[in-house]
């Protein structure tokens, strides 16, 4: 598991129904493209977020791939339309196997 890996969501507490939201969201993480060396020479092995999705109530939002190329400390900025009131889930899927997860809520006005 990578070390000091914390998510952050941005989403309004209240949208009117049909309307577009914007969500942000940033996951501390160092994202090792396994291509640098360490000071003896050796490779630093690969390890990256390798996928993000949202859903909101369970259906699918996003879902993006990313690649070694991907910066440090993954950020996205997004609008989803919240046709109801209910819950985004994101999940971040790392490398070594882990899987971090952070759920918001979304009332109607």
């Amino acid at each position: 598991m990578a070390q000091d890996v914390k998510p952050r969501v941005k989403v309004p507490k209240s949208a009117a129904a049909g309307d577009a939201v914007t969500i942000k969201t940033l996951i501390n993480h160092a994202m090792e493209s396994g291509q640098r060396k360490d000071a003896d020479g050796n490779i630093i092995p690969r390890s990256i977020i390798n996928r993000f999705t949202c859903e909101f109530n369970g259906e699918s939002v996003l879902d993006v791939k990313m690649e070694p190329a991907i910066s440090t400390n993954p950020y996205f900025e997004f609008e989803a339309t919240v046709p109801e009131a209910g819950e985004f889930k994101f999940t971040w899927y790392d490398d070594d196997g882990s899987v971090y997860e952070e759920a918001k809520k979304i009332a109607l006005k």
